[in-house]
């Protein structure tokens, strides 16, 4: 077996044979507060089991692979934790020397020079650090600041193997390699999960230690190497709402449904080494990501360096807001990430958006972000940063960053990255840490030129394109009735409705003829006369983290309630109402400030912490609302404060889905309508029989930042994240296997060992061959993954029902694709399950099924595709732009794996699920500029052959592609992998093979 000694070359990276404190669980490492004093890194929670020590597997693992880069990507060696193990059992580690043994291999490290000391103010020091002004490169001043901590991850992590002196070269002349799509890797100090994306690629996880048992390997060796927090907030359901014990009873049905999927989940927090799951109930992941987990600054065996994390949800760019890169990935690449393998990604480029001014009284964050959203959408930003920077950045408050930052897969970037400033650091405080880390952070970050200080002179970095927003220039909007990026201003929103309401079916139309626009369906609401009408809101959710960590948009909120309620104002009993904050902070201050009492009038009651009607999870309308919307096919509305609104997505029966402040939505919900001109006529009558209007009930500036500085407290967070492992009855009751290999039920209709890892040999499989393959779908622009794996409702009568029923699970307890999708069974019978989807095969009929072209006949798109596996006929997709826009989630990729599709034909990819697709093996081919699938004249019944070698060696990123047909039709694509490590993980069949056979 090879030493591990020699592989001791590096500060506070995964190359150390030693896992530092700052890689065991976040609650024992040392940098942060403990409240009510310390640093909340010093928490040892008693179920928070880190026990990392790999140094004999990770030898194995560099012994396997060699010193030769060019090999292809590999994997690191882990580091050690127990340093925080022990040190919560009370017994001493020995002293190490800085940064442990990496400093002994300070001389073979050509960047050790950058190692300096970080003193403090008063004497002494902070700790090392590497420095990158003392490269002593001028370009690095103009570098961006986002790119400044890729530069400093490189110079860290350096080791000539993973890292390469041409690697940090590239990103210090980042201004001339970033157009010419250099590839760099990076490695994430972190991981953070939420279930039902993170949930399978714990699954796959468990899998792969039973393959590799299998090929006669040890199985324990299957750890994260990085740290990963798990937090469940995508299970709860808006079962039931407008009453005061709503949260019980949602929580109670929650547990109720996904007690096996717990279960496992909790079974993997203790037969896992360095992993977290917190609990239900919790908050959202993003939230509770930006509130607690959050480090800024790392420190680890007396070494400083940046915070950075990926999760496996896309709105992990919330941390954005903080200064911390960070961005979502498919669960795939996060698997590849949890086992150490380096992520290699094409040097960005960065939009440099500079923000004057400041926002006018009455508007609000949300309205900029959805402002932010439609420009940079745009503007065409896949695949880039942007970085915020400006004057009137400066009057943005750290909550309302995050808003803008959660929407950064709306408007199709990577990052939407706030580098630290003042108002970061004010943040930090709000949130508990201590005087002393904060200071640790601001003199680092200084040190290492990666603060922004409003007084001091900003000659300013240069960017790839640049736009520019006077913050004075927004005004209240919506979005929607179909896509985040379709802003409606608010005084043009009735005019708007009209318009979409007569307008062709798309993304703003639906075909309602004129005569039909203002008819009434009356209908009896339990024993009460009501009516609904086309543009009637009857879902109006308070929800998801994109607002719910912005105290200003909340208490906003609970002012219009209030008003509302002092003027006699009520929300119409059929409007379901709900409150799912993203942290148990915003129930502390709305409590305490008395808004929750206003809030609950007017049936807005907590219903949960976590995300719920923003992913679907709304719950069922009641069944009279419902019959009258479905026996008399009318356009209802949802209103909601999240971040997407794709059709079919928050509700089946809501085909109008607007995006809105917290504020907007309780005044939409009290109007029930968004067929409504809020500056000329009234919202409602109040008790004393006047006309009540919009003016009346929205809150000032003033009023609201009066309310929060009396409301919104440091203890409030201190308190909250103090308890927030211990868990509750409900979870600390599930009783878990202690085995290290999980023991699978075969009769479990949640929880299932995957198809796709089966039969794994040592010997990849190479480059799939695609002869003669028929077209599964033929689909248009802006297909999200909802559309492809959706996360709502299993409806009776889909393969997915069939499957549950055979297997004695009652409609009732069906739950969502979403809740299953650790079962591949249920993965695969849910892909294109969406009712909103429209195949162009089916010429005109909307829903999830397609023909079989042989015979003509139409099935469910799983039926379709079994029959086409069962007759050996290779399959494809056609699609148009923005093919795989929205969630993360890994399933949009496996699903179509696991349906037989060999490849995916696009006009364009988004950027995640382009990803993923490589990840799991299927070939992504783009459309030349100019063509697509209707300029090419293809129907979809045609059989398609692509040209592309049989030998790995003979490909290339990006490399042209011939498509032929059988009637004689030829085009050519272009080649969606980007790298030669996607080439590496193409060759093996997708990333988890690849993995396994360097693992075994």
């Amino acid at each position: 077996m090879a030493s591990t000694a020699g592989l001791q070359i590096s500060h506070g990276h995964w190359f150390n044979t030693t896992l530092t404190s700052s890689q065991s669980h976040p609650c024992s490492r040392s940098s942060f507060p403990r409240p009510p004093a310390g640093d909340y890194l010093e928490r040892s929670p008693p179920r928070c089991r880190r026990r990392c020590s790999h140094a004999v597997a990770a030898a194995i693992v560099v012994e396997k692979l060699g010193q030769r880069r060019s090999v292809g990507p590999s994997l690191p060696v882990p580091r050690r934790s127990r340093d925080g193990f022990l040190a919560r059992r009370g017994r001493q580690q020995p002293a190490a020397a800085p940064c442990g043994s990496a400093v002994e291999g300070a001389a073979t490290d050509r960047f050790a020079k950058t190692l300096t000391n970080l003193p403090k103010p008063g004497g002494g020091e902070y700790g090392k650090f590497y420095s990158i002004p003392a490269l002593n490169d001028p370009k690095i001043d103009k570098l961006p600041y986002c790119i400044r901590i890729l530069l400093e991850s490189a110079v860290r992590n350096y080791d000539n193997f993973q890292v390469t002196e041409s690697d940090i070269q590239n990103i210090i002349d980042w201004e001339k390699t970033s157009p010419k799509l250099a590839e760099i890797p990076f490695k994430p100090a972190r991981l953070v999960l939420m279930d039902n994306t993170g949930g399978p690629a714990v699954v796959d996880l468990a899998a792969i230690r039973d393959v590799i048992a299998e090929l006669e390997s040890d199985p324990k060796k299957i750890n994260p190497l990085v740290p990963v927090d798990l937090v469940i907030d995508h299970s709860v359901r808006v079962d039931v709402a407008k009453c005061a014990d709503a949260l019980k009873q949602n929580m109670d049905l929650e547990f109720s449904r996904n007690k096996e999927r717990f279960s496992f989940f909790k079974w993997a927090s203790s037969a896992f080494n360095n992993m977290l799951v917190l609990p239900p109930g919790s908050g959202i992941l993003h939230q509770v990501n930006l509130e607690y987990l959050s480090r800024v600054v790392f420190k680890a065996d007396g070494v400083l360096y940046p915070d950075s994390v990926v999760g496996t949800d896309s709105h992990t760019t919330m941390i954005n807001s903080l200064g911390v890169a960070g961005w979502g990935v498919g669960g795939i690449e996060a698997m590849a990430a949890m086992l150490g393998q380096p992520m290699s990604m094409v040097l960005p480029g960065v939009v440099g958006f500079k923000l004057t001014g400041k926002l006018q009284d009455g508007v609000t964050t949300t309205d900029l972000a959805l402002t932010l959203t439609q420009m940079l959408r745009k503007h065409g930003v896949v695949g880039k940063f942007i970085e915020f920077h400006g004057e009137g950045v400066g009057s943005i408050p750290l909550p309302a960053r995050a808003t803008i930052a959660n929407m950064t897969p709306e408007y199709g970037a990577t990052m939407g990255f706030f580098p630290v400033d003042q108002v970061a650091l004010d943040y930090l405080r709000l949130i508990g840490r201590s005087d002393e880390t904060v200071s640790m952070i601001e003199a680092y970050l200084r040190a290492n030129k990666m603060f922004v200080d409003c007084n001091e002179p900003q000659t300013g970095p240069v960017y790839s394109s640049d736009l520019e927003l006077d913050l004075t220039t927004v005004e209240p909007s919506v979005a929607g009735p179909k896509r985040p990026h379709d802003r409606v201003p608010l005084k043009e929103m009735k005019s708007d409705w009209h318009a979409c309401l007569g307008n062709e079916v798309g993304f703003k139309g639906y075909a309602v003829p004129k005569e039909q626009h203002n008819k009434i369906v009356k209908f009896d609401f339990h024993g009460q006369p009501a009516e609904i009408t086309h543009g009637s809101v009857v879902l109006a959710a308070v929800c998801s983290s994109t607002n719910s960590s912005n105290p200003s948009v909340m208490i906003g909120a609970g002012l219009v309630a209030k008003k509302a309620c002092e003027l006699g104002l009520e929300v119409k009993p059929w409007v379901k109402t709900s409150l799912a904050p993203g942290s148990l902070v915003v129930t502390k201050y709305l409590e305490h400030s008395g808004l929750q009492e206003y809030l609950n009038h007017q049936g807005f009651h907590l219903v949960g912490y976590g995300c719920t009607t923003c992913i679907g999870n709304s719950g069922d309308l009641d069944k009279s609302l419902s019959d009258a919307i479905v026996d008399n096919d009318v356009v209802v509305v949802a209103v909601l404060s999240g971040n997407r609104n794709y059709e079919g997505r928050v509700h089946p029966l809501t085909r109008a889905n607007y995006l809105a402040s917290p504020p907007l939505v309780v005044a939409y919900a009290l109007a029930g309508t968004v067929d409504i001109d809020f500056e000329n006529e009234p919202i409602g009558i109040g008790k004393d029989g006047k006309e009540v209007y919009f003016k009346d009930v929205w809150p000032t500036n003033e009023e609201i930042e009066q309310v929060i500085k009396s409301n919104v407290l440091p203890k409030m967070f201190v308190d909250t994240y103090g308890s927030i492992t211990e868990g509750n009855d409900a979870w600390n009751n599930l009783v878990v296997p202690k085995e290290t290999l999980y023991p699978w039920d075969p009769k479990s209709t949640y929880i299932h060992k995957p198809a796709y890892l089966e039969n794994i040999t040592m010997t990849p499989p190479g480059p799939p061959s695609v002869k003669d393959a028929y077209c599964l779908l033929s689909l248009g622009d802006s297909i999200t993954t909802d559309h492809i794996s959706p996360s709502g409702v299993i409806k009776p009568g889909t393969p997915a029902a069939k499957y549950l029923l055979e297997r004695g699970v009652k409609p009732e307890n069906f739950t969502t694709y979403g809740s299953r999708r650790a079962n591949d069974e249920i993965v695969v019978r849910g892909a294109f399950a969406n009712i909103r989807i429209v195949n162009k095969l089916l010429e005109g009929e909307v829903g999830p099924k397609t023909i079989h072209v042989p015979t003509g006949e139409k099935h469910y798109v799983f039926d379709a595709a079994m029959k086409y596996k069962s007759e050996g006929h290779d399959m494809v997709i056609l699609a148009g732009d923005e093919y795989g826009a929205g969630s993360s989630r890994d399933s949009a990729a496996k699903g179509p794996l696991l349906l037989g599709v060999k490849a995916v034909i696009a006009k364009g990819f988004e950027r995640i699920h382009r990803s993923n697709l490589v990840g799991m093996g299927i070939i992504p081919l783009r459309f030349k500029v100019g063509e697509d699938a209707d300029s090419l004249n293809l129907s979809g019944h045609e059989r398609f052959t692509i040209d592309l070698p049989g030998k790995i060696t003979e490909i290339r990123p990006g490399q042209d592609v011939t498509v032929t047909t059988q009637n004689g039709k030829s085009f050519t694509c272009t080649l969606c992998i980007n790298t030669q490590v996607e080439l590496e993980y193409f060759n093996h069949g997708g990333i988890l093979p690849y993995l396994i056979r360097k693992l075994a």
